[in-house]
């Protein structure tokens, strides 16, 4: 699995990890079933700490994109409906152009926040 990281980037590794991963998921590079490496290997791989894969892993986890299967590993979970699908597709859109034009995450989920709150009713 082809995963690059940037140690002098703005962006966490462990979100580094998880973005290129959930793209990957997102565009059928990583169908579902796939079977993702054990974390202490994958860490040792990419010459991260084991804590950093991990929550990655977490992430995407709490996401719905992977499921762990205690001892089993983790594996990309099956797919949800269309409009969450097309949703998904449209985050990652959003989270790579606000990587491109050097937006920390926090502020980017901040703007969505704020979208979202300027939608409800007074």
């Amino acid at each position: 699995m082809l995963i690059e990281i940037d140690p002098g980037a703005a962006t966490p590794p462990y979100e580094q990890v998880r973005g290129q991963l959930a793209a990957m998921i997102g565009d059928g590079r990583l169908p579902v079933g796939t079977r993702l490496p054990p974390v202490r290997q994958f860490a040792g791989e990419l010459g991260l700490a084991v804590n950093t894969v991990a929550r990655a892993y977490r992430e995407l986890e709490g996401a719905g994109l992977v499921e762990t299967r205690g001892r089993h590993g983790t594996y990309v979970a099956p797919g949800r409906d269309d409009a969450t699908d097309r949703l998904q597709r449209s985050a990652l859109r959003y989270a790579e152009e606000a990587a491109r034009l050097g937006v920390p995450p926090e502020t980017a989920l901040a703007l969505v926040r704020a979208a979202f709150d300027a939608d409800r009713p007074a």
